[in-house]
């Protein structure tokens, strides 16, 4: 039967996070730091309004492209935090989630054999998402000499004839690597100079460290034209399973990507539309408090990684840390199953994200500084017990 399916499909391998999980899943009494979702619950504002919406009987479909209440509460954030400046009525489409906004992003920009470089290690949607749509990724190694951020040279040796895109991921899932205003501009030189398309997925914008301004592609001087922009609500407004974000560019490609939009999904969730439009307009001390907290427990995990010896470069943004695993010469699926059957501890091996996460783990801290503080004495255990083997 397999010769009537997809090959595309058949030929395209599991999520890596998900098939480690679904081992950690068969032993009992695991704790994990591999899932990358918020663990407060949605600001309560947020939820009132939803309720709010479902008594007024506010339960029908939207426009196609999403609430022009909502549209325009985008484009207004946007404008506002970032610099950026979007047409509420022709240049945005409200998703379902960060994750629709990357496939309707590459379905509506990509031709069948067009390729599109992708930073490696990276989010594991991108390289699916480039496939389904017939695109061909070509991974660019991040350098972790240089804190995981693309450098123009490594873009620049992978360009040829037939590269359409760029995806960027800053901050970045899985490395929390976040490019500074500088570095960007560097970028953004190489894609102008060789007219390439970019998608930007920000989706952790708001989740960032730096003293310095948080600064996207998409305001530098001849971007927009060329940048379709994605974010979304899961991750900075804790609204994972609320499955909203949005998707904004230049109108040329913006009305053919909500084509697919149109004929797939319709609408996304009306209820979780109106309680966006709440998360964008009030609640900016939630979001703030969330960040502080998660800067908290970023600085515990690399205080504790000092005291271990394990090199660890100090994430930006996002809620993840990368540390490197290299001294006890086993690859990261090899330690993460090690740890998990030592230690009960499920860690995400940095090669779900791609072969440049060799060498490497994703640890989440989305979770409490009790939890972490568990899950770091494990760790401790678990490394002492191999550097005495050595």
């Amino acid at each position: 039967m397999t010769k009537s399916q997809n090959q595309t499909v058949l030929d395209m391998q599991p999520s890596g996070i998900r098939r480690f999980f679904d081992i950690a899943n068969e032993i009992e009494g695991v704790i994990s730091l591999g899932v990358g979702e918020p663990d407060f619950p949605t600001p309560w504002p947020i939820r009132e309004e939803a309720i709010r919406s479902i008594k007024k009987g506010k339960t029908y479909y939207t426009a196609n492209a999403g609430l022009i209440e909502l549209r325009r509460a985008i484009s207004t954030y946007l404008s506002n935090k970032y610099d950026i400046h979007y047409d509420a009525q022709t240049e945005v489409i409200v998703t379902v989630g960060g994750s629709e906004a990357i496939d309707l992003a590459c379905r509506g920009l990509i031709n069948p054999g067009d390729e599109v470089l992708v930073m490696d290690p990276s989010y594991v949607s991108y390289v699916p998402s480039i496939e389904l749509a017939g695109g061909i990724p070509v991974p660019i190694q991040l350098p972790s000499e240089h804190d995981f951020i693309l450098q123009p040279e490594g873009i620049e040796a992978k360009i040829t004839d037939k590269t359409k895109a760029i995806i960027l991921n800053y901050p970045n899932n899985p490395t929390g690597a976040a490019a500074s205003r500088e570095e960007l501009e560097k970028i953004a030189d190489v894609i102008k100079k060789h007219d390439l398309y970019v998608l930007t997925d920000e989706i952790y914008s708001e989740i960032w460290y730096a003293k310095d301004k948080y600064t996207s592609i998409a305001s530098f001087e001849g971007m927009k034209e060329r940048t379709i922009y994605i974010n979304g609500f899961a991750k900075a407004f804790s609204m994972t399973g609320w499955r909203i974000g949005y998707l904004c560019g230049p109108e040329v490609l913006v009305e053919q990507m909500l084509k697919v939009h149109q004929f797939t999904i319709m609408a996304a969730p009306t209820v979780s539309q109106y309680a966006a439009i709440v998360a964008l307009e009030e609640c900016d001390n939630e979001v703030e408090a969330m960040r502080k907290d998660y800067l908290q427990r970023r600085n515990f995990l690399l205080g504790r990684f000092r005291e271990m010896g394990i090199p660890c470069f100090v994430p930006r943004g996002a809620f993840y840390t990368f540390p490197d695993i290299r001294e006890f010469n086993m690859t990261s699926e090899e330690f993460a199953l090690a740890l998990l059957d030592a230690e009960k501890l499920a860690v995400v091996p940095g090669t779900a994200f791609g072969e440049g996460g060799e060498g490497f783990l994703r640890i989440s801290y989305a979770y409490s500084i009790r939890e972490l503080t568990i899950a770091m004495n494990k760790i401790e255990d678990f490394i002492t017990k191999l550097r005495n083997q050595k």
